[in-house]
């Protein structure tokens, strides 16, 4: 066996000293760079919209019109909870009992950005009269674009009018969509009927 010299001890003391002063500032680096990666991407893929966000939003989408609107967002995040996207968009129609609707907008989500959405949907009931007016609609549970594209039905007892905007509640799939309103003349034969989703404008609504 050899004898270690006591020379060549203390040099490999040194080593191994000098190896732990660099690698332990590294792993610490490398640490606070996956902590601060991580959550961020974690926090963007599928991130909700708080009340806040939403409020600001639709302030300055709806304009001077916006008064109860930030009611009408606190009733639905109190019954569904935050969305994780949020279109935005102008619709029209008509109706005599049976009626018609369609719209365009951006949907508007963290992880998928903006993507142009088009909507139809017949609708019966107590509902005359025509309008057009901005939307501004929360989604819930969204688990990716295309899962949009579905008809949503309207849920009983959704309706909910305050400071002149209105909400109603659509669902398909564990999805809701919840569009909110303003204007005097809002039609409720929506909330008995359904809306189509597409990722192209058509005339057909069924």
């Amino acid at each position: 066996m050899r004898k270690i010299d006591i020379g060549e001890f203390q040099h490999a003391v040194r080593i191994a000293a000098m190896v732990r002063a660099v690698a332990t500032p590294l792993a610490a680096l490398v640490v606070l760079l996956i902590a601060a990666v991580v959550p961020a991407t974690a926090q963007d893929r599928g991130g909700t919209y708080s009340a806040d966000e939403l409020v600001h939003t639709g302030h300055k989408f709806f304009g001077t019109v916006s008064g109860g609107l930030a009611t009408v967002i606190e009733e639905a995040i109190s019954r569904y909870g935050q969305p994780n996207g949020y279109i935005l968009g102008e619709e029209g129609g008509g109706a005599f009992v049976g009626g018609l609707r369609y719209g365009e907008g951006q949907l508007n989500t963290r992880d998928r950005g903006r993507t142009k959405v088009y909507w139809q949907g017949p609708s019966i009931g107590w509902d005359f009269g025509g309008d057009g007016a901005r939307t501004m609609m929360l989604v819930y549970n969204l688990p990716s674009v295309n899962a949009l594209y579905q008809r949503f039905a309207g849920v009983d007892g959704s309706a909910y009018f305050i400071g002149g905007f209105g909400m109603t509640a659509l669902v398909a799939d564990r999805i809701y969509v919840v569009p909110v309103r303003a204007g005097v003349g809002l039609r409720l034969g929506v909330n008995l009927g359904y809306l189509k989703f597409t990722p192209n404008a058509t005339w057909n609504p069924f």
